[in-house]
C-alpha cells in the first residue's frame, strides 16, 4: 500500500445518536467516565468543548500501551452528527505525517449507524497501515453506547 489512505468502519448503535455526537462534541472530557480501560483523560487546551478550532488532549491505552495525542477540533457538522478531529501532536504524529478522525452517525431506516473514518499519510513505508486505531474507535463506540443504553 502507499504513504497515503484512508479507512472507515461503521457501527450500529441502539443509544440515541443526539447523546453519542454530544459526547463527542460537548463532552469529550466524560469519555474516560464511560471508557477507562481505553481512554484516561481528555483535556481542553485551547478553546471551549465543542467548538471548531479548539485544542484538546487524549491520553489513551492502545494495545498495552499509554499514549497521548494532542487533536484540533477542525469540523463539526450538527445536521449530520459529524465531528472531525485532526492530530498534530503526540505519539500519531510520530508515525504519521497526517491523521485525521471524523465520527459521524448516520440513520439507516430504523437503524443508526456511526461511521469512523480515518484518513492518513504514514510517515514512511514501515509504518503499518492504522487498523489498531480504526479498532479502538470501534470499541470506544461500543463502550459509549452500551453505557447510554443502560442508564
Amino acid at each position: 500500500m502507499g504513504l497515503k489512505g484512508k479507512l472507515i468502519s461503521q457501527t450500529e448503535i441502539k443509544g440515541c445518536k443526539d447523546l453519542f455526537h454530544e459526547m463527542f462534541r460537548h463532552k469529550p472530557h466524560h469519555i474516560p467516565n464511560v471508557a477507562p480501560q481505553t481512554i484516561q483523560a481528555v483535556d481542553l487546551h485551547e478553546g471551549d468543548w465543542g467548538t471548531v478550532g479548539s485544542v484538546v488532549n487524549w491520553n489513551y491505552t492502545m494495545e498495552g500501551q499509554e499514549k497521548v495525542a494532542k487533536v484540533v477540533v477542525e469540523d463539526i457538522d450538527e445536521e449530520k452528527r459529524l465531528v472531525t478531529f485532526k492530530a498534530f501532536e503526540g505519539h500519531l504524529i510520530e508515525e504519521y505525517k497526517a491523521f485525521k478522525s471524523t465520527v459521524h452517525i448516520e440513520n439507516e431506516g430504523e437503524n443508526n449507524l456511526v461511521l469512523w473514518t480515518i484518513e492518513y499519510e504514514k510517515q514512511n513505508e514501515d509504518v503499518p497501515e492504522p487498523f489498531s486505531y480504526l479498532q479502538l474507535a470501534v470499541n470506544l463506540t461500543k463502550d459509549i453506547d452500551t453505557h447510554h443504553v443502560n442508564q
